[in-house]
Parts: C-alpha cells; structure tokens; sequence
C-alpha cells in the first residue's frame, strides 16, 4: 500500500511539474495494457521490462493498470467476442499450431479467447490512450493548475497538515 501511495504522490508530482508529458503519456499507456491483459503472462513480464528499461513513468503507469483492471472485467465478454472472432480465421490456424508448438510462446495463453481479445484490443487502443493522455496532461499544465494555485482552496489546502505531510514526503523520498 506504501508503494502504491508513493506512485501516487510521484504522479501528482509529475502532473504538476514542466516536464515528463510524455512519460506520463507513455506510462498511462503502458499502464492500460497491463490493465486489461491477464496478470500473470509473458506479456505482463515483456510491458513490465518495458518500464524498467526505458524512461517511463512508473506512477501514472500503475495507477493505470489499477484502474483499468477494473474496467477489464466488465469487458470480458468483448474480449471473448473479439478472441473468437480472431482465432476462429481459418487462415491463421497454421500460424496458430506453429506458435502453440514453440518453446516460450504458449505461455501467452494466446489461445485462449479472452486474453487474445484483450491482447488484441489493448494494442489497437494503446496509440489512443497515449494520444488522449498526452493531450489531457498538456491542458491540465496550462490551464487547470495554473487556475488551481490561485484559488482561495488551494491556498487554504498548502496550510493543512495534510499538505505539509505531503511536502515533508517529498523532501524525503
């Protein structure tokens, strides 16, 4: 729990500093895919190495999943439709028994119909995700925030203790 309120704290950081749009962008994306495919997979392995490896931003990434998680279940049955439909094609069957045959592939569980609808639908929208936030996160820095601090809210908000917890938070981590 520690962790995922440190993510938190970091994105709300981000969110407000000059730079990182596009790591947010990218980590939100990031995050949706690791949303809504199953846990426990080699893709979840491959977004996870993805993170570590390039210059992404972890909150916004986890803060996405965790979101999307929920949503993932209420889309479980497109998933199924969109799985179907796809491994139903008849001329991708040899394809399909090549890959089911190969040493590391099968532990995708691209055979099953909900992880290859998710799996499927995840890569399509991810450009979307990405473009939306990236487009959402650049508003916010120029106009939101910038209303926000000079509100009589804000200002009453900097001088709770909660506020000051969170500074002192910062400094430390």
């Amino acid at each position: 729990m520690t962790y995922i309120l440190q993510q938190f704290f970091q994105l709300v950081k981000l969110l407000n500093s000059e730079t990182g749009t596009q790591q947010i962008a990218w980590g939100m994306a990031l995050g949706f895919i690791l949303g809504m495919t199953p846990a426990f997979s080699l893709q979840t392995i491959l977004v996870f190495l993805i993170l570590l490896f390039f210059r992404v931003q972890m909150g916004a990434a986890f803060v996405a999943a965790f979101f999307f998680k929920f949503v993932a279940f209420l889309l479980d049955p497109v998933f199924h439709g969109v799985g179907s439909f796809v491994l139903e094609i008849q001329a991708l069957k040899p394809l399909y028994t090549l890959l089911y045959n190969m040493p590391i592939v099968p532990w995708t569980r691209f055979y099953n119909s909900i992880v290859m609808g998710s799996g499927v639908l995840s890569i399509l929208l991810t450009p979307v995700i990405f473009a939306v936030t990236l487009i959402a996160v650049q508003k916010y820095r120029k106009s939101v925030y910038e209303r926000f601090k000079n509100t009589r809210f804000f200002k009453a908000l900097k001088a709770t203790s909660f506020y000051k917890w969170y500074v002192k938070y910062n400094e430390y981590s």
